[in-house]
């Protein structure tokens, strides 16, 4: 069955429908207003009439393409107003009914400017200008915190306590059972009341399970095998309906989603504790009107999703790819978790009572989990995290972070560039099936590569710019590929003169690795094969909303640890740990605890020209044991930092297991004691002296790992030993 519908109008009309140049399928060719456009679901018929009028005959299937497809919004009723302008895969051609197109419409003015959501919310929190609505919104916020929010808030806190009761009255179990040596010595009562805990706080929902994670990176204060189970909850949280999707979008751009998006998926790719991942599609002219150079994209880039439409100007054909990652809170998401944190600051100061658990200062504890929680509940906060990584990574080709899009982003909803790539976990089990394998011709592919830009990266973040994501985790790093080639200047340049030019189509050889990711030995054939057409990975990092900025005091703390691991100088650093710690009346015997210190660096010491079988993650892990046993009190994002480093450690190590974090230091430590010809390096120095007395410890670091770099070439290992105990006469 053929259904065919005509309609006519002006040329003015069809050319501003036109300008929109908006795909609603997935592949539509290049087409003009002569010629017969074809797409699997839509044939349009364009022409000629009588002068000043174009006749569109639109011949459709019965079966529409959002019937075959129910998971996409295409918006089949708007259709026929929005007809593609150009859409291609690359490489993307200029024809004569393309040109013909264009020279149509540069007489046309673009459509008219909306408002942003952005701006849209911003006026939206103006108050009211009439005296009456100020006092009707004044009572129904006085109802709302002194009523009903402590109703609801005592209602949550009846429901904690019936899940948490358990877990208290069973606490004697801890002594019970013998000690297992695989689990830090702990009594298997203790195991197993771990694991119960660990489920409760599954059940009590996404902040308790956000909690549990948070508390799993502060191994510095509770238990290791504690802090194992707790890193293993997720939070199983079913999707939220895609009617209060559709209503934050509609309220945040304050106009139907055709008029937005050409695609929507209903689906959503992931789930979180607090929010949820959509993707689609933007309609190019919002594109080239809010985020031009964001989603621009070169002549020598192939991406599935490029369309070609006009640039603001309305003359100039550009290239434009329009998939977004839309993340949006879940509905109510701020109340739950404000009720939460209230009732967690309760127990928090209830326990404090007890006179072991005073050196922890829970509450404390508590007030920087809430102001991390707070964070994540504003998306706005993780778009200003994404710009800022993507202006300090600008000019690194193999790192790259989701471009936002910062005028269309509010504090429930997050628009950002859509990453497609291969998750990384699929590179640490091919890496697991390589080991396992006899065969002395199946060797790793990139697995060395990807190691070693991903320790860059984090070396970069904290050296160079002390600006650390704080949760990278195997979930929120994903692999892509390109060819250096077809971005080197030369080599453009070289091939342009030979008639030749050289295309980067990464995005294909990311499908072709999703096409074989379950079959592990045809996964690793391809590897090959991309390796030998000569692709590079690129590492992207996801999920942004979590960072580390150090303040002087903290960075400094950090600086001393590093500087005393270079120099195997143990025992000043435990002497400084306990006197720059928050409590260091609280300490427990501080002169044993900066032994202990001074015995694990010394381990470390004997070592020093295999870094690569010492793993700094066990030491750091060994340093927190200690830590949380003589009650040094850390700062909190000083711990972050040390727990990144034993995460991304141990994520490397899978990869490559001869991982050498000192002698990937090294450049980046060159780099930035040159930076701006020293300047830094300078200003270091100068007030370092003023303050401390000394150079700066990056300095110090430097030269130490230089020292090392040099002996090692040279294979002189006990010069090495004895210029270490001239320079750290502490030892």
């Amino acid at each position: 069955m053929i259904e065919e519908t005509s309609f006519s109008f002006n040329n003015a009309t069809f050319f501003s429908y036109m300008y929109k140049g908006v795909p609603l399928t997935k592949r539509i060719p290049n087409c003009s207003p002569w010629n017969s456009c074809r797409s699997t679901t839509t044939q349009y018929y364009y022409n000629r009439s009588p002068p000043r009028r174009v006749t569109l005959l639109l011949r459709r299937k019965a079966t529409t393409y959002a019937k075959r497809q129910s998971t996409t919004i295409t918006f089949p009723s708007r259709l026929f107003k929005t007809p593609a302008l150009l859409c291609s895969v690359s490489p993307i051609v200029n024809n004569t009914h393309a040109t013909t197109q264009f020279e149509s419409t540069r007489r046309l003015q673009p459509p008219p400017r909306h408002a942003t959501p952005s701006e849209i919310e911003t006026a939206a929190a103006e108050p009211p200008q009439t005296s009456i609505k100020r006092l009707f919104y004044e009572l129904l916020r006085i109802f709302d915190e002194w009523i009903l929010e402590p109703l609801l808030t005592f209602r949550r806190f009846v429901h904690i306590v019936f899940i948490f009761a358990p877990v208290i009255l069973i606490t004697p179990a801890v002594l019970i059972g013998s000690r297992v040596e695989a689990e830090q010595d702990e009594k298997r009562g203790t195991l197993w009341w771990f694991d119960f805990l660990a489920s409760q706080m599954e059940r009590a929902g996404p902040t308790f399970i956000k909690l549990a994670q948070w508390i799993a990176s502060r191994t510095d204060l509770f238990p290791l095998a504690l802090c194992t189970r707790l890193s293993k909850l997720h939070s199983h949280v079913d999707p939220h309906p895609f009617s209060h999707t559709r209503h934050i979008l509609r309220e945040a751009f304050g106009r139907e989603l055709h008029e937005v998006f050409s695609e929507l998926d209903e689906n959503p790719l992931g789930v979180g504790a607090i929010a949820q991942v959509y993707k689609a599609k933007l309609r190019p002219y919002i594109l080239v009107r809010h985020m031009r150079e964001q989603f621009l994209v070169e002549d020598n880039i192939i991406t599935p999703d490029c369309v070609q439409t006009l640039d603001i100007d309305g003359k100039t054909p550009i290239n434009i790819h329009t998939s977004v990652a839309i993340k949006v809170l879940h509905p109510k998401a701020r109340q739950i978790v404000h009720r939460d944190l209230k009732i967690m600051e309760f127990f928090a100061k209830a326990l404090t009572l007890i006179p072991t658990m005073h050196w922890i200062s829970l509450p404390d504890e508590v007030r920087v989990f809430g102001e991390m929680m707070r964070d994540q509940l504003d998306l706005r906060i993780e778009a200003s995290h994404l710009e800022r990584f993507n202006k300090l990574f600008a000019d690194t080709m193999n790192v790259e972070f989701p471009k936002p899009v910062m005028a269309f982003t509010t504090k429930d909803m997050l628009i950002e560039e859509y990453e497609n790539g291969i998750p990384l976990n699929a590179f640490l089990e091919q890496a697991a099936f390589v080991r396992q394998c006899d065969d002395d011709d199946i060797k790793p592919v990139y697995d060395n590569k990807i190691a070693n830009i991903g320790l860059n990266a984090f070396l970069h973040m904290l050296i160079f710019y002390n600006f650390v994501h704080a949760d990278l985790h195997p979930g929120n790093i994903m692999i892509k590929f390109y060819k250096p080639k077809a971005h080197h200047p030369v080599q453009k340049a070289w091939s342009r003169a030979m008639g030749r030019y050289l295309k980067d189509d990464g995005e294909v050889a990311v499908e072709r690795i999703l096409a074989v990711r379950d079959d592990p030995v045809e996964m690793h054939k391809e590897l090959l094969a991309l390796e030998d057409e000569g692709y590079s990975p690129r590492l992207v990092f996801i999920d942004a909303g979590l960072v580390n900025e150090l303040n002087d005091v903290n960075r400094r703390n950090f600086l001393d640890l590093f500087q005393a691991i270079a120099q195997f100088d143990g025992y000043r650093a435990g002497e400084l740990m306990v006197e720059r710690c928050r409590t260091p009346e609280l300490v427990i015997e501080p002169e044993v605890f900066a032994l202990r210190m001074q015995n694990l660096i010394l381990g470390l010491k004997q070592n020093t020209f295999n870094l690569g079988a010492v793993r700094i993650g066990n030491l750091l892990h060994n340093a927190m044991n200690m830590v949380r046993a003589h009650h040094v009190k850390l700062e909190g994002d000083f711990v972050n930092v040390v727990v990144s480093i034993m995460l991304l450690e141990g994520i490397g190590r899978q990869l490559n297991p001869d991982l050498d974090l000192f002698k990937s230091a090294l450049p980046v430590l060159r780099d930035y004691s040159i930076k701006d010809h020293g300047k830094a390096t300078i200003e270091g120095v100068v007030k370092d002296v003023q303050m401390h007395g000394s150079a700066p410890h990056w300095l110090k670091v430097w030269i130490f790992l230089e020292l090392r770099n040099l002996f090692l070439r040279n294979e002189r290992e006990n010069e090495w030993l004895q210029m270490c105990d001239f320079l750290c006469f502490n030892n």
